[in-house]
């Protein structure tokens, strides 16, 4: 994935069920995602047509995978599966033991997705969220 991809790649996004979109969204914000975990991130094109794409990325100890997203008519052809196989590759060839997903708890056909790949829920661990700005509530959303 690269920068130029973000039109493309945001309006699939938009298009997918299970996807919470905010400001960390924004074309500013996904560039500097992009080039801090440089060659991670995966788009899947068919005939010149972007129809897949995950950010992936790590933090030097843990892999990261958001938004993981193949558009309706391209869904069951192996194409997400393929871009998270080769996105858990390049983590491991940078040294990453593990990667971590975050879903929605209604998603439920993205759970039954990630489930079949043979991801295992961490049923221990409660994530927990708050915004970096001073004083400003943690809020709701992705």
């Amino acid at each position: 994935m690269k920068p130029a991809d973000y039109d493309a790649v945001f309006a699939l996004w938009q298009a997918c069920e299970g996807i919470g979109l905010n400001e960390s969204d924004a074309r500013r914000l996904i560039g500097l995602y992009l080039r801090r975990n440089r060659k991670l991130s995966l788009v899947a094109e068919v005939n010149d047509q972007l129809v897949g794409a995950v950010l992936c990325g790590h933090d030097g100890r843990r892999g990261y995978l958001h938004h993981l997203a193949v558009a309706r008519g391209y869904r069951r052809r192996g194409i997400g599966r393929a871009l998270v196989a080769e996105c858990l590759a390049r983590l491991h060839a940078e040294g990453i033991p593990k990667c971590n997903i975050f879903l929605f708890a209604a998603n439920t056909a993205g759970r039954a997705f990630w489930l079949r790949e043979g991801w295992v829920a961490r049923k221990e661990l409660v994530m927990l969220q708050k915004t970096t700005k001073p004083g400003a509530p943690a809020g709701r959303g992705s």
